[in-house]
């Protein structure tokens, strides 16, 4: 029996995950122009995946090519991109030890700019961009100007997360997230930073949080009854007058009542003033709070680095996974080593057993293996 909470399985509808570490998704920006996957998302999900976290994500995925953050950006907007990526999520299951999960995301008035390492700038329509789709025609501070959908466009962006995930079934991913966080479209629709619609969809919190919760019931209803589908949320703005952690929590609960499975707790992305007390951990108290108040299984990311720290916030009920991003990156056997530092099991795929500490590969691993060959 695990020693830990960190270490103890979890599962969400029919899917059970090993342990509570999940891998945050990521931007790489190295599909090609039209969206497909790469052999560096291969090899980066790849690694991942066999590193013995429970749950691996695609970064952020894009339902339509105006969705897109970047020319660069992974996308699923086409039955033709569903082949690369049944190809990856296959190499990542017969290799690695995660779960596979994908989130689905749409940039809305943030996207239309140049890769990160060429500082992120904003590019105009027909100069290398393209005209953005957004709640109200609100700029991001320092990026051109987006188009206000009207009720055409809201039925074409709520249509595409649908293909989306029946797209995401179809190459196998067992998890998917729906991208409502740091200012990208659906965030948008919630923030008052960005919302500025006179319409159904804009002014009371009914009203802003209505377009957001449609799309989550057309993908819930997509979405195979047997697997679980969640929200990465934004949940505050971190600058008067945006959105709130208690509508945040009022907005999961609307969640909860339609079939999520998980709330991811992120925050910020919608202002450009906004003021983040960033340290260890320092978002793990917003998903304490939905948890405590929503009553829906949470995770918690943000400077989650030590194993420990890891531990105690699971242990102290404060959220039902972690998940690292850039950490990840930097240490991407983290949970190895937090299993050696707990003395826990954990996923090592047959070719690296003789690099684990105890020199004792079979005795390790073998409840491990009886267990996968269970299932």
């Amino acid at each position: 029996m695990p020693k830990t909470t960190l270490f103890s399985p979890i599962s969400l509808r029919s899917v059970t995950f090993h342990n509570r570490i999940v891998v945050s998704p990521m931007g790489q920006y190295s599909a090609d122009e039209n969206g497909f996957a790469t052999r560096w998302h291969t090899m980066h999900l790849g690694h991942l995946s066999l590193s013995g976290a429970g749950l691996v994500f695609t970064e952020a995925t894009a339902v339509e090519p105006r969705g897109r953050v970047s020319g660069r950006c992974l996308g699923i907007w086409s039955d033709d991109h569903v082949a690369g990526l049944e190809e990856m999520v296959s190499f990542c299951h017969r290799n690695g030890g995660a779960k596979l999960g994908m989130q689905l995301a749409h940039s809305g008035r943030k996207g239309s700019v140049t890769v990160p390492w060429e500082k992120q700038l904003g590019m105009q329509d027909g100069e290398g961009g393209w005209l953005m789709a957004s709640p109200s025609d609100v700029a991001y501070p320092g990026r051109p100007v987006p188009q206000a959908l009207d009720d055409e466009g809201l039925a074409e962006v709520r249509d595409a997360f649908v293909a989306a995930a029946r797209r995401a079934d179809a190459a196998g991913f067992e998890v998917i997230e729906i991208h409502n966080a740091h200012g990208y479209l659906l965030h948008s629709f919630l923030s008052p930073f960005a919302n500025a619609r006179t319409d159904q969809y804009g002014g009371s919190l009914e009203n802003r949080m209505r377009f957001p919760l449609e799309v989550f019931d057309a993908v819930r209803a997509a979405w195979p009854d047997h697997k679980p589908l969640g929200v990465r949320v934004s949940a505050t703005d971190w600058d008067e007058g945006g959105w709130t952690p208690q509508e945040t929590v009022i907005f999961a609960k609307a969640l909860k009542a339609r079939g999520c499975d998980y709330i991811c707790a992120s925050s910020g992305g919608a202002s450009a003033t906004q003021k983040i007390p960033v340290g260890p951990g320092y978002q793990v108290p917003f998903a304490e709070q939905i948890r405590r108040e929503a009553g829906l299984p949470t995770m918690a990311v943000g400077l989650i680095t030590q194993p420990q720290q890891a531990e105690d916030i699971l242990k102290n009920g404060q959220a039902d996974f972690v998940a690292l991003g850039r950490g990840m990156l930097y240490n991407p056997r983290w949970p190895w080593h937090a299993a050696a530092h707990f003395g826990e099991e954990v996923y090592f795929p047959p070719q690296y057993e003789r690099a684990h500490p105890s020199m004792r590969a079979g005795d390790f691993l073998k409840p491990f293996r009886e267990r996968q060959a269970a299932e």
